[in-house]
């Protein structure tokens, strides 16, 4: 009887000690971690470098293969018109070719046919954007009155650089404004255990480009754009 009492107490020490180990190696849980959280947006303006360009040849005519013949025929002198200004044939693209029935709605009475009308439409990209006012002149001389410039639309091409800076004077602010609650809260800052981004694919125009034939030729106005990237960082604090 003695020697089982022994045996169970031997049992329950041993248990009781391999749980303390447990206790003293496990690390203290994520919830016990102290943090603070910072939000901040960096903001940096760029002058677009590219221009993108919407235009549409339409055709109106008496059959439907004869409306493609000529909207064809416009569209190839537009090609052209791009080659002589150095655009190449990449930065050229063909969004839509339609053809339909176009009808005329008279106030009293049935509809009645006008002809066909036959479209194609292209998405221009002009990597010198300080030509794109000669560009557009360009292919509204050689489209005439089939081609229609639906948009022109500056943008930069490549926002990588505007993005770092943006980047950059969001991770100062959001520092700054850390070591600022540290100092205030009598803590210190330890290191960084998160970090989350949120970026603009693609700049944000603060004054939107507008293409606007005269006399004196097109002129495309640039204006500046908007680059903004948004931070939350995390550090624990001791």
């Amino acid at each position: 009887m003695k020697f089982s009492q022994t045996r169970n107490l031997t049992a329950l020490l041993s248990a009781s000690c391999f749980l303390l180990f447990i206790a003293l190696a496990t690390p203290a849980s994520a919830a016990d971690i102290r943090y603070i959280t910072i939000s901040a947006t960096g903001t940096t303006t760029v002058v677009p470098d590219a221009v993108r360009i919407n235009a549409m040849v339409s055709v109106l005519g008496t059959t439907s293969k004869g409306a493609l013949s000529i909207a064809s025929t416009t569209s190839s002198a537009v090609r052209s018109a791009l080659t002589v200004n150095k655009v190449t044939t990449k930065d050229i693209a063909t969004q839509s070719i339609t053809v339909y029935p176009e009808y005329s709605y008279p106030a009293s009475g049935t509809p009645t046919l006008s002809g066909y009308r036959a479209t194609q439409s292209f998405d221009i990209t002009i990597r010198n954007a300080t030509t794109a006012g000669v560009v557009v002149d360009a292919i509204v001389e050689a489209g005439g009155d089939n081609l229609q410039v639906n948009g022109v639309n500056p943008f930069v091409l490549d926002n990588n650089k505007a993005t770092e800076t943006a980047r950059t004077a969001a991770v100062k602010k959001a520092k700054a404004k850390a070591a600022s609650y540290a100092k205030l809260l009598g803590v210190k800052l330890g290191r960084v255990i998160y970090l989350d981004e949120t970026s603009t694919p693609s700049a944000y125009p603060i004054y939107s480009g507008s293409a606007k034939a005269d006399s004196a030729g097109t002129i495309v106005d640039l204006g500046e754009q908007k680059v903004s990237v948004s931070v939350t960082v995390r550090w624990s604090i001791g």
